[in-house]
């Protein structure tokens, strides 16, 4: 028998003969036991079941790959780091030029969103000139996606009649169905958003979830740990203040426009006609690290003169004033601008030209230059007023200590939303009254 050598000898001693390794194991024993100064050769025996008497079952000896014989052949590969990385890509490269088809698929998953297309994609933008909701008309935006967005994926908290979140011929993901688009999260807002997360951290889908906004408030540990992780995710966010109406003031959300708009790195948004709602979805298919809350009305609300893309920098003059130097500026968000706009109209009947803002993203308008805050937001125009149906918190930074505000001051009640607006002070005398008083 030939003598073993010392280093033989040595890695024998680590080897159990009776112990059956795993893969991981074997090959860190086999790197630990090479004592050559050469590129070692590892032999590998499998039990295959196969018959090697026969000619078509024989795999030893050199094979052609991929076409070979023409049959499926399959390769097993031990690396790791930038070798594990180059064997990879060897395969996709082979899997894309075999599925050309599928290839064009993965990118669309997992490319990104063709912002200019869609921002210039007429279909998109296009509306019917009349009074919809705006949780309605994003619902239309959800489908529109859905035929653009082939990995447009998420659902609602047991809501999707109410959010109008439903992509119509999707599908429902079940375990009987892996196709389907459309989930049904059940009466559970906490665990939807970190679903939402979840399937957002995973890659290659475009993740959604929905709930009434007063139920905002269940789902913002998620939505922070969104922000912080730069998710960019979507929450859709209906039935958004007292508009609720019949429902109550338990169900009428007033502090949680507030709530979310003092979260870092997170763009609430809260359009006022079919062209902010969609300027607000653009912003949440197309945004890379943000997450994205869009603040939707049950009522129906009139497509607004003057409302624009410019909806996408987060507050922009939707009306402006005849004169060099406004009267006033009213500021206003969601369903309130139509009513700041009807307000500029009766001030005008007694020579007060004032300019209408519309602010749907406080923080995207934030993100813009000074220069273009000032062109909005005039330091020298100290009469403002704010006009949301929420509580003021945060107004005070934009219409100053000589300003004033038409807001909630506490919580809403029960009765069909025009009696509301009109019991709470967001009618167009009491905004107009309100301008008066700050001149």
């Amino acid at each position: 028998m030939a003598k073993k050598s010392k280093q033989l000898r040595a890695a024998l001693e680590k080897i159990d003969s009776t112990k059956a390794y795993s893969v991981e194991e074997a090959v860190a024993l086999a790197q630990e036991t090479n004592f050559a100064k050469f590129d070692a050769t590892v032999e590998v025996s499998y039990n295959l079941n196969i018959d090697v008497k026969k000619a078509d079952q024989q795999i030893r000896g050199a094979m052609v790959l991929p076409n070979g014989t023409g049959k499926t052949q399959r390769v097993l590969v031990f690396a790791r780091g930038a070798k594990a990385e180059e064997a990879w890509n060897t395969l996709f490269t082979d899997y894309c030029a075999k599925y050309p088809e599928l290839k064009a698929l993965w990118d669309k998953y997992f490319g990104e969103v063709d912002a200019k297309g869609l921002l210039e994609d007429e279909e998109f933008w296009a509306y019917e000139d009349k009074a919809v909701a705006t949780r309605a008309l994003s619902g239309t935006m959800i489908n529109r996606l859905k035929d653009r967005l082939p990995n447009l994926f998420g659902g609602s908290a047991d809501l999707a009649p109410s959010n109008k979140t439903h992509m119509n011929d999707a599908g429902d993901f079940s375990k009987d169905d892996y196709l389907g688009r459309n989930l049904h999260f059940g009466v559970r807002e906490f665990a939807m958003a970190a679903i939402v997360n979840g399937i957002q951290l995973h890659g290659g889908l475009i993740s959604y979830g929905a709930t009434f906004f007063v139920f905002s408030d269940y789902t913002k540990p998620m939505l922070r740990l969104a922000s912080l992780m730069n998710l960019p995710v979507t929450m859709v966010f209906t039935h958004d203040s007292i508009g609720v109406g019949e429902d109550g003031p338990t169900h009428e959300p007033i502090e949680q426009y507030a709530m979310l708009r003092s979260l870092p790195n997170f763009n609430l948004f809260r359009p006022a006609d079919a062209t902010e709602t969609a300027a607000g979805w653009y912003l949440a298919v197309t945004s890379k690290t943000t997450p994205t809350g869009l603040v939707l009305t049950r009522q129906n609300l009139p497509q607004l003169p003057g409302s624009s893309k410019e909806a996408l920098k987060g507050g922009y003059v939707i009306a402006d004033s005849t004169k060099e130097t406004p009267d006033a500026i009213i500021i206003a968000t969601g369903s309130e601008v139509s009513l700041a706009l009807d307000a500029k109209a009766e001030l005008a009947k007694e020579d007060i030209d004032v300019r209408v803002v519309s602010m749907p993203c406080v923080d995207l308008f934030e993100q813009q230059s000074a220069e273009y805050k000032e062109a909005v937001l005039p330091k020298a125009i100290r009469a403002r007023v704010a006009v949301e149906a929420g509580t003021d918190f945060g107004w005070g930074k934009y219409v100053g200590l000589d300003g004033a505000v038409v807001t909630m001051h506490g919580f809403g009640a029960s009765a069909p939303a025009g009696i509301l607006f009109k019991k709470f002070g967001f009618t167009t005398e009491n905004v107009v009254n309100t301008v008066k008083s700050v001149l």
